[in-house]
């Protein structure tokens, strides 16, 4: 495939110009150019255009597109006055709150923030609509929203909103909630308190029973997922409040604009501690700097790469997303762990969550600095030599600025070795693999994420253009040593730190929506495909989603490891009548459920099927929009060291493939 054609480079990937940069993120689907885009989707690919035995075919409805294509229409204080719900939309509307993903319920609600022009997706299941709204905000560091109704609907998506508190996301959480009068009274259905389940997954909530501080509170919650460090809201919203009305914004309690409720001012680190922080620096001979999800989430990737190119630092990233720096750069420590033992010095830069020392590959003993924007987590778990309070962005600045020019010819060579020691390691798992796959045509996941590799890498896609996640056991540990981040926001941990089965792929449909759109980092690649790569266990979670894909045009590869069984199936050898529990039915067909939902099924047993499977999938998603699933047929067995070599084994923290912290 050449780059420069669809199947590997959309025609609408190319970097957007001064005046496209500038527009509205609320530009989504607005005027008549993207209306006739959009209609294109009413026609079904060829793949599932024929009907059989007078069974229609799969169609987009075509109320999905003319509403998609109606233009906003916020609520006004003038006639009839606005709702609350539409007062809480407006103020999301004036937050640029990227986008929304919801299940149909808390009507009122979604309703309004749809109206007034924030863009919104509507799928299949709350929870996999919350893990999407993560997604989407993992690769843009932008905040996001889901919705439920209450009661069912808020609490399917509790896994997810567990999931995004342990990611740092900054994710709105919304969903309804009976009228204040039947509290006590199990009045009708669902009723239920739901602040008290959220409690230690979110950093701010509230129940919103009073109707005229609904912006006030709305704006506790941009404040908090906009200052510091970042994580979940959850906003309830009672009957009385999401249905009264306002004819005078005099009405309202501390009805003032985003300048006057919350401040873009950051921390700076303090003279003092800048020289010391340099003097360390500059005397060590191996330092490495940990750039975690606070150099992403504050833009401060190119600073760093400034940072690095004068003064020869190593660096290892971390967090939720990857690529805030570059797998391949010449000191990139992330595919060299070996190096990591190697540091005497380490510079923790927007660690959130912070580990302890066992469970970093670094000498217990090494000399550490850690940059954190609140004050209160330094020296939480990591005993530090230096703590510095300091926006990450504004002291990377600082660093560039004051570190003298340096080579570190020795501690470079060092580096490469070490990836060279790795990568070696995963070309001879990769060996193991082909043999194991040859004599039992099935694919070994080894083989299955050098084949991605590959193709993703290795041909005629840019190598920075595919943004890529992974989730699962077997499936993503493998996976994880083989995918690969160039450039920000081009890697997502599914799993990241609260490891939830069954997020993946609705989380990379969400991040897929963000590409679409060409969200922040994904301005230069709008348009692309993106690709999960999930297990058996982890796409029952999720697959209905593909649904969602195809609704709105966001084309997925989603490639599932089927093996038969839960990944942690070796916990059961020994233990009388346990197995069973962990097994599924041999060889089912997700490829044959995918092409139900509208998408294409590809169903692989060799290497080389895999590789065919690949391009006719990216084709289709990147010249007709389509989503494709790659049903990749395995053993359990592969799972154990003791029946198929090498087995498995944890990746290193932190590095590629990591996703503990």
């Amino acid at each position: 495939m050449d780059p420069k054609t669809p199947s590997s480079q959309p025609a609408s990937s190319s970097t957007p110009n001064a005046a496209e940069a500038r527009a509205s993120r609320r530009n989504f689907l607005k005027g008549p150019a993207a209306a006739a885009a959009i209609a294109a989707a009413g026609a079904a690919p060829a793949a599932m255009a024929a009907t059989t035995a007078g069974i229609p075919s799969i169609a987009i409805p075509k109320d999905l597109l003319s509403s998609l294509a109606e233009p906003p229409k916020p609520g006004a204080f003038a006639g009839r006055g606005m709702t609350g719900a539409e007062v809480f939309a407006k103020l999301c509307q004036e937050e640029e709150l990227a986008a929304m993903f919801c299940c149909p319920g808390n009507y009122t609600v979604i309703n309004a923030i749809a109206a007034a022009g924030v863009p919104a997706y509507g799928g299949r299941t709350e929870g996999a609509m919350c893990a999407a709204a993560d997604g989407f905000s993992r690769v843009t560091g932008e905040a996001t929203a889901c919705s439920g109704t209450e009661g069912p609907g808020f609490t399917h998506m509790i896994m997810n909103i567990a999931s995004a508190n342990a990611a740092r996301t900054p994710l709105l959480v919304l969903a309804s909630n009976m009228q204040i009068a039947g509290d006590d009274r199990e009045a009708f259905i669902q009723t239920g308190y739901q602040q008290p389940i959220t409690t230690g997954m979110k950093k701010y909530g509230k129940r919103l029973i009073a109707p005229d501080r609904v912006w006030e509170y709305g704006a506790y919650a941009f404040r908090n997922m906009k200052s510091g460090v970042p994580g979940p809201c959850h906003l309830d919203f009672p009957g009385e409040v999401a249905r009264a009305r306002f004819t005078d914004p005099a009405s309202l309690k501390d009805f003032y604009s985003k300048d006057k409720y919350r401040t873009e001012s950051r921390a700076h680190p303090s003279p003092k501690d800048m020289a010391t922080a340099v003097d360390m620096i500059a005397k060590a001979e191996r330092p490495m700097i940990v750039a975690g999800q606070g150099v992403f989430q504050r833009k401060a990737y190119d600073t760093l790469l400034q940072v690095v190119a004068k003064h020869e630092i190593a660096v290892v990233s971390s967090g939720p997303m990857r690529g805030h720096f570059p797998d391949d750069h010449k000191l990139s420590t992330s595919l060299a762990p070996d190096a990591l033992m190697s540091a005497d010095l380490v510079i923790f830069i927007g660690q959130y969550s912070m580990p302890s020392p066992g469970e970093y590959r670094f000498n217990p003993d090494v000399k550490a600095i850690r940059i954190h924007p609140e004050q209160e987590d330094l020296g939480r778990n990591w005993p530090l030599d230096l703590g510095i309070v300091s926006d990450e962005k504004i002291f990377l600045e600082e660093l560039a600025n004051r570190l003298p020019a340096k080579k570190r010819d020795a501690w470079v060579t060092e580096i490469a070795a070490a990836r060279a020691k790795w990568e070696k390691t995963n070309l001879d798992h990769y060996a193991l693999g082909l043999k194991h796959s040859a004599a039992t045509n099935t694919v070994h996941p080894a083989v299955m994420a050098k084949e991605v590799h590959d193709f993703l890498y290795k041909g005629d896609i840019d190598p920075k253009q595919t943004v890529t996640g992974s989730g699962g056991w077997t499936t993503g540990i493998f996976a994880g040593r083989w995918l690969r981040a160039h450039r920000a926001g081009q890697g997502v941990a599914c799993g990241y730190q609260y490891g939830a089965i069954g997020p993946d792929l609705a989380m990379m449909i969400g991040a897929g929506a963000a590409v679409q759109r060409g969200v922040g980092p994904q301005a230069a690649y709008k348009g692309a495909p993106v690709l999960c790569i999930t297990s058996d266990a982890g796409i029952a979670y999720s697959l209905f989603e593909l649904d969602t894909a195809a609704k709105y045009k966001i084309p997925t590869i989603a490639v599932v490891y089927n093996n038969n069984s839960w990944g942690m199936w070796p916990s059961a050898v020994g233990s009388a009548r346990s197995m069973h529990m962990y097994l599924f039915q041999e060889n089912l067909r997700y490829d044959k459920m995918a092409e139900g939902l509208g998408a294409r099924g590809e169903y692989v047993t060799t290497p080389e099927q895999m590789r065919e499977a690949l391009k006719r999938s990216y084709q289709a998603a990147a010249k007709e929009g389509v989503s494709s699933l790659i049903n990749v047929q395995a053993l359990k067995e592969f799972t154990s060291g003791r029946d198929y070599a090498p087995g498995i084994a944890l990746p290193p923290e932190p590095g590629v493939g990591a996703f503990a912290h």
